[in-house]
């Protein structure tokens, strides 16, 4: 057998590209948790901006006449307001702010509004610092560790201590005022952080889970898919063989009728070439017809096969669609034969030549479920068969 091997020129085999070839698919386990994280993210900036807009916002104005310094309340409620927007904004779409120097911005402005409240409304909701910054340090922080956001609402806790000693509120009511206005304030968004991280990682890991199973019952299902087409072909490949056999043995046959040699090495090539199915190659469709060619060497047929390019990872039923008709032709072939096999990523062309001769044709149509094309002509001097598979 004469082999050549070339690299296939730009525009050899023509085949129009998918936006989508080449594209890995998506990862739906990470979708899953991306899900799971969107609504979570979704459900903490709604409460930041909520709750700065629909209690901060009529408390502060409420009391402003009461405020040591209202004009600097107001100001660091509308900075706050407009970073908060769009933290919000930038993490909902994925592109959040970056987390420390947003996380420094809310501090000072923390401790600019305790500045400014005055001591009558140091714990009330006109200083809007207690109940609303919370929120959105967890907007700020949202993706990182939650060692982060218990660090800031620590240094939180320290801004409004010193707050308070500053205002002289020291009185153990005092005190006490402000240690459960401190635990009030941080619990429900240290639980929201935690939790929707938690949810998120569980989400991961169910999905996951179930992934595998699915894929698990897939492959099983798959290979015992593939073991009963096999056994079938394999029954129905040995059954022609056999057939030719037992003709042989009873005499009802003759070795010498080219018709008898056609159908033995048809049934031999079927054979091995379904052999050859299973076989662990680096390329199964090459693999398969390097099988055929060597039965029609065997019985003495010059054949080369020239390959360009490589083929593709391709099911068992299309290389089945690509060989078929073509080792019909070639157990007919006589004097010469030239298969050419021309692949890229996107379509694999397999030709077969041989010199024409009297009689029937043997080429036929491959089964299967239309992927695989099908040409065949003769002209009175060479047959020509064609099979091509694209994308």
């Amino acid at each position: 057998m004469s082999t050549e091997t070339t690299t296939a020129p730009a525009g050899a085999v023509p085949a129009a590209r998918t936006p989508d070839a080449g594209r890995p698919p998506a990862d739906a386990v990470a979708a899953v948790a991306t899900a799971s994280d969107r609504g979570a993210r979704i459900v903490a900036v709604v409460i930041a901006l909520a709750w700065h807009a629909a209690i901060a916002l009529p408390a502060a104005l409420g009391a402003r006449a009461e405020l040591a310094a209202p004009a600097v309340v107001l100001a660091g409620w509308l900075l706050v307001a407009a970073v908060g927007a769009l933290a919000g904004v930038r993490l909902l779409r994925g592109a959040p702010l970056p987390a420390w120097p947003v996380t420094v911005l809310l501090l000072v402005v923390d401790a600019v509004v305790f500045a400014a409240a005055g001591d009558g409304q140091l714990f009330t909701a006109a200083n809007w610092v207690w109940g609303t910054l919370g929120w959105f340090f967890v907007v700020a922080l949202w993706g990182r560790a939650a060692a982060g956001l218990l660090a800031v609402l620590g240094a939180h806790a320290l801004i409004a201590l010193a707050g308070v000693l500053g205002h002289g509120a020291t009185a153990p009511a005092d005190l006490a005022r402000y240690a459960m206005y401190v635990y009030g304030t941080s619990t429900l968004p240290v639980a929201v952080f935690v939790g929707s991280t938690a949810i998120a990682r569980l989400a991961r890991q169910r999905a996951g889970a179930a992934a595998a199973a699915h894929a698990v019952r897939a492959e099983r299902d798959a290979a015992e898919r593939a073991r009963r087409e096999r056994s079938a072909r394999l029954t129905l490949v040995s059954g022609a063989a056999e057939e030719v056999l037992a003709e042989l043995a009873d005499g009802r046959a003759d070795p010498a009728d080219p018709d008898v040699q056609r159908r033995a090495v048809l049934a031999a090539a079927r054979l091995r070439r379904l052999i050859a199915e299973s076989d662990d190659v680096p390329d199964p469709l090459l693999h398969e017809l390097r099988a055929a060619v060597d039965v029609a060497e065997r019985n003495g047929l010059p054949i080369d096969l020239v390959t360009i390019g490589s083929p593709p990872p391709l099911p068992v039923e299309v290389r089945r669609g690509l060989t078929d008709p073509l080792t019909a032709t070639l157990a007919d072939a006589r004097e010469w034969a030239r298969l050419t096999v021309v692949a890229d990523h996107d379509e694999v062309v397999v030709g077969l030549v041989t010199p024409d001769r009297p009689g029937p044709d043997t080429g036929g149509p491959p089964d299967g479920d239309g992927r695989v094309e099908y040409l065949y002509e003769r002209d009175g001097e060479i047959r020509w068969a064609q099979t091509r598979w694209r994308r």
